[in-house]
């Protein structure tokens, strides 16, 4: 484990990103809230959040972080046709948020895919990044490509789109 012990505590945050594509017609059942198995969104929003916040039991090696917000959010795509995912998480440590917030998304997806997975053969789990993160010795990041700008905060407006 690298020792992070001489580090200052800053406040970090991290913005990770991912996709999955479903059929079109599983995207209006999400939608509709008809989907058996319950609440998509909802199940997938606790899902990547509780992953959040326990990544050091599954990734060997990290840091255990007291974070200090977690939050999912979710916006349903047309083309191509699927649910596109976005964490937020923020702490204030020594080492920084990027592998609670990419462990969100993809925890969030895999619960799209179990929540989807009797109406929907066909889902595909991609494309997931870290987009932006801030704080520590590295200063700021943004993903290039990712439009003019991550705002810290998309997540949870995305959240109340959802």
């Amino acid at each position: 484990m690298v020792d992070i012990g001489a580090k200052d505590e800053t406040i970090r945050e991290a913005i990770a990103r991912g996709f999955v594509a479903l059929r079109p017609e599983t995207v209006r059942l999400i939608q509709e809230h008809s989907i058996p198995k319950g609440d998509v969104y909802a199940a997938a929003r606790v899902a990547g959040i509780m992953a959040a916040k326990r990544v050091h039991e599954l990734i060997p090696l990290c840091h255990t972080l007291l974070l200090t917000a977690a939050d999912i959010g979710f916006r349903a795509g047309r083309s191509p046709s699927g649910v596109h995912i976005e964490s937020r998480v923020s702490t204030t440590g020594r080492t920084g948020a990027e592998m609670e917030a990419l462990t969100a998304v993809s925890m969030a997806a895999l619960t799209i895919y179990d929540m989807c997975k009797a109406v929907d053969k066909d889902m595909v789990i991609g494309d997931v990044r870290l987009v932006y993160k801030a704080g520590g010795r590295s200063g700021t990041y943004r993903r290039r490509g990712e439009g003019s700008g991550v705002d810290p905060r998309s997540a949870v407006r995305r959240r109340q789109e959802a």
